[in-house]
């Protein structure tokens, strides 16, 4: 068994980091900032008081290659047995060397260790019990494995201290479960690997019993060579001695990866449009998430122990030995390889010095450093997940006829066909089998959501849903709940009548609809009508759907341009007018329509308001000022909103007027409400729904109805008070909104700030109206241009239904009762928007209000009410079927991590608008432990409390988690502005899951690894600063930037191929876009950052970080699985945390 690997030798991770011009560094010894609150836990900051320390052991360890640095302060230390988070469930046993001062010789690989040299194997008792007796000697560790037949029959392999199995129960995990020892084994247990192992602490199967129908599910560890027993660290941890959290200088050579666990700023102030997502990696200062440690069992564990012991297994991989990290080039420089892919059992490793326990940190030799306590490489990994979905769903057509089916996730790709349930791209679930009864959904705590973005784009081999016309009876709907004609409804009585699946209500079939029925119960033209056997579809609208029963005039679009003197002098005013000539041919329209019936308006603004007159038979546009913006109303009806075609001269030379009118303005001033309030009245008047445009630059401080005041204040937050600078500053903009939506008037917003322009506030129009805003900080155009040009026209030219209504409706038992998104609510059923666009989405939580029963299901049907691009009334309909379980294991084998994730963070980020951020991080942390800890609890064997155990489906669940919880909305470092954080707050909350998973953990690619002959991406690695090579070329992604990292040693060939200069020296931060150059090297990555774009609903701002530059800590703040300087955990950090969390809701 490949356990004895040598652990990864990473240099501690609180290590200073260069310097970054002009931000304070946050203390990295523990002491405070000034102003920065203690983190509360000792878990971060060193032992707290009350705990003996333990006796360190003796023993040397191999000086790892750099030398140089100064010992580390004053270490904190563990007592013994006592361990991280009491992670190891056993009593006070010295787990390491034996207190001799010789140091360890390695022996032969085959040879077994000698009594006495090796430590103490700890048996566990099955109960959950947090310290368990001390066993005998090794020997019997040795005769029990020489015991062990290989082969098929049993595996067998030591397992680490505090892997102890339970005797089996009713219920197999569903899932691997992973000790949080630096030595445990992290196992989920799928089904088709060979009988079960016997544990070998206590010689009892491994199998349980299976639930009713599924496969009986074992798992097969690495066999092991009889007579070799495992090396001393082997069976568990020695005292875990962390580095110390006072920064030892960074060793000066660095042959391996870069430093584990660097901290990170965020970007220079001036970074422009900095999109601050998963936030950084975090120093120690700052609260930390979840509740002080007062009262908990164990001691807090200091920093970062090294890894004594088993490297943990490749995530989740049972059967044999994994192989690398997936797309993880070979093993870490200085460390064998992780054996290799499942196949023959691997040889067993030689032992290896750097596999024993460390000595107290502050007796270590200079040149030693500590590693961590837990491999990295042994916890759950976002990228194996997703590369394991990759390529056992990615194939296959995910055919959705089937009740209750969990898709695939949303980084696979895979095609749809729609055979009953709506694809996955219109609902996702955050469980596909929900609980029967509400007792159960409170035990699991588990939040029973739905994401739905009703007009999601298709790719273009799926179909789009049909078009139903029922002529002026309209589509046939249930009597008394009016849920639409389904695939669930039931014909009865020869078909003269259907029973509703909604609420069971019996309705004469219209004799127009009336068909027979075959002798299956189904109508004989059940495969001829969408309604009846497709998960989503359309129907045509009759009268009585319309506002004011009559049908709508075709939507207009009006631009208004913001032309005050920072407008116009940074080259905004003439770059939108140049694009505008252009665009306004590829207004949205009807798929076999000629041209867009959509018409435009025009308006520009400062102080005052100026209207066009952009009639066709004009020779030239004419212009109407409105100075009294008090009372606004608009100045001209006939000539206002024209079609583009007609008026195509006049346009064009208003367009060429503009820039040219105001390029000498001194005005400064704006305002914002009035602009909104014309455009509003404009399409009241033409009696249309339509969208606003609005290109906006500053603060609106002139005298105007909706004039705010620069409220910014930074000391507010980690304050009760933080909740303001997320809440619109007056109440103005709510009843704006709330007219808006009344008149299907929907407002875009492109800001393009230099400073504070109150983001929570001017957003409030467009997020409660089905908007979208856009954020430029300090505009640029040279750098900015495209990546702005581009938002511009998808934003133009994307699929839109104006004057929306949207209505979810579910079978008895269950109803919808909360909903998040960009929308506004006038009851508590209706979601109402002026505009919804096709990246929109809406989620909904259910809340059960009766039983459920396991034969019947439950039932999802949501119905939008909308106005097409062309001005057709439309019903869209998708339906979606899911299973209900009375055990909670089918609840957690059916759950969907990432739509749980993107609902939690919305959930959080609505939050904070009244709550402090501290209670919404600890609100969370909580709810997942529970999550979690029910799972433990009711789902799992029994086994030591040691064990960190996961439901294979939430594996992800604690990584993306932090995620959140370290993200900029939750955990600001100091240089995020409240306006970002307000952005962000608004752009995550109508995120559809793709998004959002990529938002929170983002994508990072090897470029130096991509394979230029292939039309594939390299494989991702995970986002660790560990992952990275000196030698390497990176991408990092998460939807709104695109970082190219470059490392120091880059082969000099590769930079002249990717930027045309011929030394690291020479690449210049300032590129936007990579120079367009002749190799194919070059074409490959331009040809991955196009596809990367195309994939995401924004253009993506290119960067480029080059190693050890200031723009670095920008980059190194998106590294999520690593601390963040705003005090945001390591993902090994917040793994012990929620075990610890899980073990007192446990006792």
């Amino acid at each position: 068994m490949s356990v004895n690997q040598q652990a990864h030798t990473g240099p501690p991770y609180g290590q200073p980091q260069p310097g970054y011009q002009g931000y304070q560094q946050p203390a990295y010894g523990g002491q405070p900032l000034p102003g920065v609150p203690q983190s509360q836990y000792g878990a971060y900051n060193g032992p707290m008081p009350g705990y003996q320390q333990p006796v360190p052991p003796q023993g040397s360890l191999r000086a790892p290659p750099t030398s140089g640095a100064p010992p580390p302060a004053s270490g904190a230390s563990l007592p013994s047995g006592h361990l991280a988070y009491s992670q190891f469930g056993h009593g006070d046993v010295q787990n390491g060397i034996p207190a001799s001062a010789a140091p360890m010789q390695r022996p032969p690989a085959s040879q077994p260790f000698l009594p006495g040299s090796a430590p103490t194997p700890v048996s566990q008792t099955s109960t959950f019990q947090q310290y368990g007796p001390p066993p005998a000697t090794v020997q019997q560790l040795s005769n029990h494995m020489a015991g062990m037949t290989i082969g098929s029959t049993t595996a067998s392999a030591p397992p680490p201290a505090g892997l102890g199995y339970g005797p089996p129960t009713s219920v197999p995990p569903v899932s691997g479960s992973f000790s949080a020892t630096g030595s445990g084994l992290y196992t989920p247990y799928t089904a088709s690997q060979g009988p079960p192992p016997t544990s070998v602490s206590q010689g009892l199967p491994l199998a349980q019993p299976p639930f009713p129908g599924q496969p009986i599910s074992t798992q097969r560890l690495p066999t092991q060579v009889p007579g070799f027993a495992p090396p001393p660290s082997s069976t568990g941890i020695g005292p875990s001695s962390y580095p110390p959290t006072t920064g030892a200088p960074r060793p000066p050579t660095m042959p391996g990866p870069p430093l584990p666990g660097q901290t990170v700023a965020g970007p220079p102030t001036s970074q422009p449009n900095h999109i601050s997502s998963p936030p950084p990696p975090s120093t120690l200062s700052g609260p930390h998430p979840g509740p002080p440690m007062s009262g908990l069992h164990g001691p807090p564990p200091p920093t970062h122990p090294p890894q004594p012991g088993y490297q943990m297994q490749q995530n989740g991989s049972f059967g044999q030995v994994r192989g690398p990290q997936p797309n993880y080039g070979g093993a870490y420089p200085g460390t064998p390889n992780y054996g290799s892919q499942p196949g023959p059992p691997p040889p067993p490793k030689r032992l290896d010095p750097d596999s024993i326990p460390s000595p107290q940190l502050n007796e270590l030799p200079p040149q030693q450093k500590p590693r961590h306590r837990i491999d990295p490489d042994a916890i759950p990994s976002p990228i194996q997940v997703i590369e394991d979905d990759k390529s056992n769903r990615g194939s296959e057509p995910f055919v959705t006829g089937v009740r209750g089916q969990v898709p695939p996730l949303v980084t696979t790709n895979f095609l749809v066909k729609d055979q009953g349930n709506a694809s996955p791209r219109y609902i996702r679930c955050t469980s596909y089998n929900i609980p029967c009864t509400s007792d159960m959904a409170k035990q699991s705590q588990v939040p029973l959501a739905a994401v739905i973005k009703p007009l999601a784009t298709l790719p273009p081999e799926e179909t789009l849903p049909y078009l139903v016309d029922h002529g002026e009876s309209g589509p046939v709907r249930c009597n008394r709940c009016k849920a639409y004609m389904c695939p669930f409804m039931q014909f009865i009585e020869g078909g003269r009548r259907f029973q509703c699946c909604f609420c069971s209500c019996v309705t004469e079939v219209p004799p127009h609809y009336f068909q027979h029925l075959d002798h299956t119960g189904k109508r004989v033209d059940f495969y001829d009508r969408p309604e009846l056997s497709l998960g989503s579809y359309e129907f045509l609208a009759t009268v009585d759907y319309c506002k004011n029963n009559k049908f709508p005039s075709p939507p207009a679009f009006i631009f208004m341009i913001d032309v005050s003197y920072n407008a116009v002098k940074s080259g905004l005013v003439r770059l939108i007018c140049e694009e505008l000539k252009s665009l306004l041919d590829y207004l949205p329209r009807e798929g076999n329509m000629e041209e867009s019936v959509i018409r435009v308006g025009f308006v520009t603004y400062n102080k005052v308001l100026h209207f066009y007159n952009v009639k066709s038979s004009l020779a030239q546009p004419q212009m109407m000022v409105v100075s009294d913006v008090a009372d606004m109303f608009v100045p001209l009806l006939d000539g206002f909103l024209v079609n583009v075609n007609e008026s195509r001269t006049v346009i064009a030379s208003l367009l060429e007027q503009i820039p040219e009118m105001f390029a000498d303005t001194r005005e400064t001033e704006t305002v914002f409400a009035p602009v909104i309030q014309a455009g509003l009245e404009a399409l009241k008047a033409a009696e249309c729904a339509g969208k606003l445009f609005i290109f906006h630059t500053s603060l609106p401080i002139a005298e105007a109805p909706g004039k705010l005041k620069n409220r910014d204040d930074k000391k507010l937050i980690n304050t009760d008070k933080e909740k303001t600078l997320f809440q619109p500053q007056t109440s103005f903009y709510n009843n704006l909104a709330k007219d808006c939506v009344a008149q299907g008037c929907c407002v875009d917003l492109f800001l393009f700030p230099n400073q504070y322009l109150d983001v929570a506030t001017l957003g409030v129009v467009p997020y409660q109206t089905g908007g979208s805003i856009y954020k430029y900080a300090y505009f640029q155009l040279e750098t900015d241009q495209d990546r702005f040009l581009n938002d511009l026209r998808r934003d133009v030219q994307k699929e839109v239904g104006f004057d929306a209504v949207m209505r979810v409706r579910t079978s008895t038992g269950i109803r919808a009762t909360d909903f998040f998104g960009a929308f506004y609510m006038s009851n508590t059923t209706d979601v109402e928007m002026a505009g919804l666009d096709c990246d929109k989405t809406i989620t909904v939580e259910f809340k059960h209000d009766d039983k459920l029963s396991e034969d019947s299901g439950a039932l999802l049907q949501c119905a939008l009410l909308y106005t097409s691009c062309a001005g057709q009334r439309r019903l869209r309909i998708h339906n979606l079927s899911l299973n209900c379980c009375t055990q909670l294991a089918d609840l957690y084998r059916n759950c969907e991590t990432d739509t749980l994730i993107n609902y939690l963070a919305k959930y959080a980020y609505r939050g904070v608008l009244g709550s402090p951020v501290k209670t919404v991080r600890d609100a969370l942390i909580n709810q997942c432990a529970q999550i979690l800890a029910c799972y433990r609890k009711n789902c799992a064997s029994p086994s030591s409390a040691g064990q960190l155990i996961l439901p294979e489906c939430m594996k992800l669940l604690p990584v993306y988690l932090n995620c959140v919880l370290k993200s900029d909305v939750l955990q600001p470092g100091p240089e995020v502005t409240t306006d970002d954080r307000a952005y962000i707050r608004q752009l995550v909350t109508s995120m559809d899951v793709a998004e959002t998973n990529v938002f929170f953990y983002p994508r990072l690619l090897p470029l130096t690894k991509a394979d230029v002959d292939s039309d594939s991406l390299p494989a991702a690695i995970r986002n660790s600063e560990e992952r990275l090579s000196k030698g390497d070329i990176y991408l990092l992604e998460n939807g709104l930037n695109i970082f190219v990292w470059v490392g120091v040693n880059v082969q000099q060939g590769l930079i002249q191929n990717l930027f045309g200069v011929s030394s690291f020296s020479q690449i210049s931060n300032a590129l936007s876009t990579l120079p367009v150059l002749e190799n194919p090297f070059s074409k490959k990555v331009r040809a991955i950052v196009d596809m990367l774009q195309v994939q995401r609903s924004r253009y993506m701002k290119l960067i480029i970080v080059k190693q050890e530059d200031k723009l670095e800590m920008l980059f190194k703040h998106f590294l999520v699985e690593d601390k963040s300087l705003s005090g945001g955990a390591s993902y090994v950090d917040f793994l012990c945390h929620m075990h610890k969390e899980i073990r007192q809701l446990l006792s």
